[in-house]
């Protein structure tokens, strides 16, 4: 009985440590980005990993230590190097979009992360080449934190990887970007955290209505309590560790893992001024769109899988009954 108390113990003071570092270096990326009067140290989807990587321990972002560094400086190089091109947002964002499915693809990972590092230079209209090695060094430094603590310990290194699905996930994007240019609705065509659990949905085995209704209403929640915070109280430090709080509450309210909870409420932090009070409105509208066409595609690809395992099933019963 002492044991089994003294394990349980052991286990919270590693879960609150875990929790508590993670936390810690979201509110260190915007201290000090309110110390130097910048938003280029907050990086949001570097909290959505800080959470995933040291309390979730998410085996899918932990399995391929070397791309924990490699995938996301490759990606945002090149949203980087397409945002220099004089093309218009929505050719920029299918373009960079193909181009990192294409790298992930290459590199023989999933890493999901790599896709809003690989946006964040198109979102913030990035010119300077600090954005990408801010990115390099935050994602060496995770990669030398799992490697040091053994995070990645008994995991499998080789990811499934499904052309069938990267396809699907392209094209549901691609159709939502149509539905933002004949709509006009611009400037948010691409809001990371909604596309990378996207793209980390589409890799389930499967994908229910429930599913895709709770991730879409929580971010949703976590997009308007994150503006909201940001438009009305004037210290980032402050915000910050309330919207850390809220997201612990709202995780444990609608039980969901999601370490994009904790990256939305820093987009405000670095989007465009006009572009804040139309976050949580066009996450509703990417949401319901994206999730939707998530949940009717997996739920084909689930019902032409049990498909011939039900007629091979009929099969035998009707071999039964003859002999």
């Amino acid at each position: 009985m002492i044991v089994k108390i003294t394990s349980g113990v052991m286990k919270d003071r590693r879960m609150l440590l875990a929790f508590g570092s993670a936390f810690a270096f979201i509110i260190a990326m915007v201290v000090v980005s309110d110390i130097t009067h910048t938003h280029e140290f907050i990086l949001p989807e570097f909290a959505a990993m800080a959470v995933a990587m040291w309390a979730f321990r998410d085996a899918n972002w932990l399995r391929q230590p070397l791309n924990i560094c490699l995938a996301p400086t490759i990606t945002s190089l090149t949203g980087f190097a397409v945002n220099q091109m004089p093309l218009i947002y929505l050719i920029k964002i299918v373009l960079t979009l193909f181009a990192m499915l294409l790298v992930l693809a290459i590199l023989k990972s999933n890493f999901a992360p790599s896709l809003a590092t690989g946006l964040l230079p198109l979102v913030t209209d990035a010119h300077d080449w600090t954005l990408v090695l801010l990115v390099f060094l935050l994602s060496l430094f995770f990669m030398v934190v799992v490697l040091v603590f053994q995070l990645n310990k008994n995991l499998d290194h080789k990811p499934r990887q499904h052309v069938q699905q990267a396809t699907a996930f392209f094209i549901i994007m691609v159709a939502w970007l149509v539905v933002c240019w004949l709509s006009g609705s611009v400037q948010l065509a691409a809001i990371p955290p909604v596309i990378v659990v996207a793209y980390e949905a589409i890799h389930k085995r499967e994908y229910s209505e429930k599913s895709a209704f709770k991730q879409g209403f929580s971010l949703t929640l976590s997009a308007t309590i994150g503006t909201l915070l940001f438009l009305n109280i004037p210290s980032w430090p402050v915000v910050v560790i309330i919207d850390i709080l809220l997201m612990l509450l709202l995780s444990q309210a609608m039980r969901v893992r999601m370490p994009a909870l904790y990256a939305f409420p820093l987009f405000p932090f670095i989007l465009p001024g006009d572009a804040v009070h139309d976050l949580p409105l066009m996450t509703l509208l990417a949401s319901l769109f994206t999730f939707t066409c998530l949940s009717i595609y997996k739920n084909r690809d689930v019902v032409r899988g049990r498909i011939p395992f039900k007629r091979h099933k009929e099969k035998e019963e009707a071999g039964e009954h003859s002999s």
